[in-house]
């Protein structure tokens, strides 16, 4: 079973209505459909903005339905000139860059487990080949794979987003992908993150987004479907 979450209706109400049978019941008020899409079984959720509602929606569903792995779908800022409106940025590592102990001696990013400590928690090897693959079959996807930076604050402007690609090398950023890989690597769950650019770096990018994160979050979704309705093993 594949588990999806998206933060927004716009990043997974797309997938719901392609469901064969769904069913769906509220955990932790947040509503999770599982169905088949494509003859393949999955669970779509969408757990709203924010690193503390991705986290815990990401730990119920592998509590509730022991999805076999889980992909983060939905729209990012760009925070490099390899990404821009329309682009895709498939994640093979996810950092965040709002989690800071420099004071004592950490570098920013820095997260802190039981038995090691981590700055960027890498995303699944295949899972993210074969979404590449699948945006590739496309033909008209411009996609690119590298980090995504996540952090409980929408960042907008140059200097910020530029901050971001320096000190991470992040080619987007968002609000949940980075808490979801967190839980997963917890739990030892294969995962990817999927965003499709609404905004880039300009100093427009907060009415960018009113604009085009429609369109952006479309874009991801016909990615997921083509990746549901593909013969991966």
């Amino acid at each position: 079973m594949t588990g999806i979450i998206g933060a927004m209706d716009i990043e997974v109400n797309g997938l719901i209505e392609k469901m064969e049978a769904p069913e769906t019941q509220v955990v932790s008020s947040m509503r999770f459909t599982k169905g088949k899409i494509g003859g393949k079984e999955c669970v779509v959720a969408k757990c709203g903005i924010g690193k503390v509602n991705a986290a815990v929606c990401a730990q119920t569903m592998i509590l509730l339905y022991h999805p076999d792995c889980i992909i983060n779908t939905g729209i990012a800022g760009s925070t490099s000139d390899k990404t821009h409106i329309g682009s895709v940025v498939i994640a093979d590592r996810t950092v965040q860059h709002d989690m800071n102990t420099e004071i004592i001696g950490d570098e920013r990013g820095t997260l802190f487990f039981e038995n090691e400590s981590l700055k960027y928690i890498p995303c699944d090897k295949k899972l993210c080949s074969d979404i590449a693959a699948v945006c590739a079959s496309l033909g008209d996807i411009d996609y690119t794979v590298g980090t995504v930076a996540t952090g409980d604050i929408f960042i907008g402007g140059i200097p910020a987003r530029k901050k971001l690609n320096e000190k991470f090398g992040a080619l987007a950023c968002e609000m949940e992908g980075g808490s979801i890989g967190q839980v997963c690597y917890l739990n030892s769950v294969p995962f990817c993150i999927l965003r499709s650019i609404s905004d880039d770096s300009s100093s427009d990018a907060e009415i960018e987004y009113s604009v085009f994160s429609k369109l952006a979050a479309n874009a991801a979704i016909e990615i997921i479907l083509g990746y549901l309705n593909a013969d991966i093993g």
